[in-house]
């Protein structure tokens, strides 16, 4: 399996958080490649000026597609070739989440960052079917400063 990089700097413009979730990154399956992946690693932190408040974020899994910017995978060995996963960054109208499909959920002090790394076998994984994947999101009632995340992921 290849490994890619992605992250919300490579496109778009990151969105101010408000109190409902606003979709950082997301990373699924189309119909002219359908191929199932792995999140192998995600990191999440604010970059703008903090305070002591939280930002909740989630992992969840999605259904359609919406509107944000399309992103190129890195791959982590440059002598692999394209991902045939869509990425995209910094959604302006969210995709369509499952209810209730929280695959990872926490709420942290907008002052920290945070790494998560799956243990080998524990990645969180999404199907080889068109428009279904990931979205890595945040929201926050008191803090409206913008968030950055990246991940890796294989397929």
């Amino acid at each position: 399996m290849a490994e890619y990089a992605i992250s919300n700097k490579m496109g778009g413009t990151q969105q101010a958080l408000a109190s409902s979730f606003k979709t950082l990154l997301y990373i699924f399956a189309t119909s002219g490649s359908l191929k199932r992946g792995k999140l192998g690693e995600f990191n999440i932190g604010t970059n703008s000026a903090p305070a002591d408040n939280f930002v909740e974020y989630d992992i969840s899994r999605m259904t359609a597609d919406g509107t944000a910017t399309s992103i190129t995978p890195n791959p982590v060995d440059s002598a692999d070739g394209a991902a045939v996963t869509t990425a995209k960054a910094n959604a302006t109208a969210e995709p369509t989440v499952t209810s209730n499909s929280d695959l990872w959920y926490d709420a942290l002090n907008q002052r920290a960052s945070y790494r998560w790394v799956a243990r080998p076998g524990k990645e969180l994984i999404w199907p080889a079917t068109a428009n279904n994947g990931l979205v890595i999101r945040a929201k926050s009632a008191s803090y409206s400063g913008t968030v950055a995340a990246s991940a890796s992921f294989s397929e």
